[in-house]
This record gives C-alpha cells, sequence and structure tokens, in this order.
C-alpha cells in the first residue's frame, strides 16, 4: 500500500478574517499555523504534502511556506478552479467562490493514488492527531467497507469567544464509529456548552460542551475522490437550483452519504486537545502564546 500523504485545503481567502489567513505569520519567525501542522504531520510518518490553492495565490504561497517545506518534503500544488466542474455544468453568472470543501478534495484526484489525511490550512490540530490518523491510514486499508477515519474534537474545545464557527456536528456510536455528521455553520460559545442557529439568529438551539465536532481533518482511501466526484452532479443538479451563488460541496455531506448508504465506516479518532485556529482576527494572541515552540526546524 501506497504511504498516507497529507493534502491541505488552502484555497480559501479567510474573508472573516480580513485577508490571506494562511499567509499571515503568527510564530516569533514568520512561522504559520500551517508550519506547525505540516511539522507534526512530517514527525507523523508523513512524507508528502500537496497543498490545494487557487492559482492567483500561488507565488506568495510558495514564497511564505511552500519553498521552505520543499526542503524537508515532496510539494505537490493543485488549484481549486470553480470550473472545474463535470462535463455539462458551467459556472452560474456572478459565482464568484469555488464549490467548497468536497470540490477542493476533487482537486487533488489526479495527484493522489492511495491514502490520504486531508485538513484545514489555518487550524492546529496537535501533534499526536497526526500520529493517530497516520497510523490508522497506514494499518486499515478498504475491505467490505470503505475504511475511513476522522479526528474528532469537543465542542467546548473549538469555539471562540470572538463570534461564530462553523462545524459538522458528530453521532458517534458506542464502538467508535461515525453515524452521522450535520454541517452547522453558525455556531456560537456559550459559557462552558455552544449554540447554533439555522435562521440568523432568530432561534437557538443549544450544544453540549461534550458534543463531538469535526474540524475537516479526515483520513481516506482513493475511493473517497471517486466518489465524490460520481456524486457531484447531484450536487449541482441541486445547488444550481437553490444557491446558484453560494451553494458549496461539503466534504462530510459526502462521508454522511456514504454512511448512510452503508459504503463505508468512519472510525473516530477523539482528541480532548484544543483546538487553534485564526478564524478571527483577534484570535491570533492567544495562539501565540499558548502553542508555538520559538523554532520549528532550521532551513537554509
Amino acid at each position: 500500500m501506497n504511504k498516507p500523504v497529507l493534502v491541505i485545503m488552502a484555497a480559501g481567502m479567510g474573508s472573516r478574517y480580513g485577508g490571506l489567513k494562511q499567509l499571515d505569520p503568527v510564530g516569533n519567525h514568520g512561522q504559520l499555523i500551517i508550519d506547525y501542522s505540516i511539522y507534526d504531520a512530517r514527525r507523523a510518518g508523513f512524507e508528502t504534502v500537496v497543498f490545494v490553492i487557487k492559482p492567483e495565490i500561488e507565488a506568495d504561497f510558495k514564497t511564505a511556506i511552500g519553498n521552505r517545506v520543499a526542503q524537508v518534503m515532496d510539494v505537490k500544488y493543485v488549484h481549486q478552479l470553480k470550473d472545474d466542474l463535470p462535463a455539462g455544468y458551467a459556472v452560474p453568472e456572478g459565482r464568484e467562490k469555488p464549490w467548497g470543501t468536497a470540490q477542493a478534495a476533487l482537486a487533488a484526484r489526479h495527484v493522489v493514488d492511495g491514502p490520504f489525511a486531508i485538513i484545514n490550512a489555518d487550524d492546529y490540530y496537535g501533534p499526536k492527531a497526526f500520529q493517530l490518523i497516520y497510523d490508522r491510514l497506514l494499518a486499515h486499508p478498504d475491505g467490505a467497507q470503505y475504511a475511513y477515519t476522522m479526528v474528532g474534537y469537543l465542542v467546548k474545545n473549538t469555539v471562540t469567544e470572538h463570534g461564530s464557527v462553523a462545524r459538522g456536528v458528530c453521532v458517534v456510536s458506542p464502538d467508535g464509529a461515525l453515524e452521522d455528521i450535520c454541517e452547522r455553520t453558525c455556531i456560537e460559545q456559550d459559557g462552558e456548552n455552544a449554540r447554533f442557529t439555522e435562521d440568523g439568529g432568530a432561534t437557538w438551539t443549544a450544544l453540549p460542551g461534550n458534543t463531538v465536532v469535526s474540524m475537516n481533518m479526515w483520513g481516506f482511501t482513493r475511493s473517497f475522490l471517486d466518489e465524490a466526484l460520481a456524486r457531484f452532479p447531484a450536487f449541482l443538479d441541486k445547488a444550481l437550483v437553490e444557491n446558484p451563488l453560494k451553494g458549496e460541496y461539503f466534504l462530510p455531506s459526502v462521508v454522511d452519504q456514504l454512511i448512510t448508504e452503508g459504503k463505508a465506516r468512519v472510525h473516530v479518532l477523539l482528541s480532548e486537545d484544543k483546538w487553534y485556529g485564526v478564524t478571527y482576527r483577534e484570535d491570533k494572541p492567544a495562539v501565540q502564546a499558548a502553542i508555538y515552540p520559538d523554532q520549528l526546524w532550521e532551513v537554509k
């Protein structure tokens, strides 16, 4: 079996952070959150990283991170394009953004031919998470069902006092299998717990603090890319009618379909670490203070 590779979704422009949050230094020596993910991934055993980016940020991205990482890992670049659509489909007039996290994963379909982990560029997952997911991918190929995995976090550890966040809210079986996942795009901190709204804040639903949520740290076999590609037209048929300018093909929605159909089993690797991200500029000082050694690696 091929060694697992790491796919990093870095095409997002970070609209809520006010700029290219992926390229905004956090550490004392210009390190980015993505540096820490790659450092932890390399220590866990990953040797290849695939960056999913927009072509217009490629030069800046290489300067800020890619060229440095290329000295310690095999680096590949793929582009997430809004017009990378199945035959017979076209980008609706006025659409500016690509089509979400499932399409971001599909951007890597021509360079990934085995197991892979996929993460956000702007979230900190912790070294344990990378070791768990690498070991799991190495030891569990597809069988009668697709053998996928996910690192889950407690919602109380993944919210910020500075605004709302989007998370995949999970239902996990007693034996550690993901039974259901539902993307909630507006979750807020609520004391030691959290709450979410689906109607712009008119009504709120409580989430206990120990609810397991996805931070988009998934482990898949190649089969996931084939399934996501095959299901893309059905998503588009609905999105082009209901929300042509902003509809998104969410990665968790593909996972949920495969679970419901009995085609995949997703093993949840639970992390009780605190998540750090830079969704909001106000979070940055807390991130700087909390997670970073002064130097990661010496690269000439």
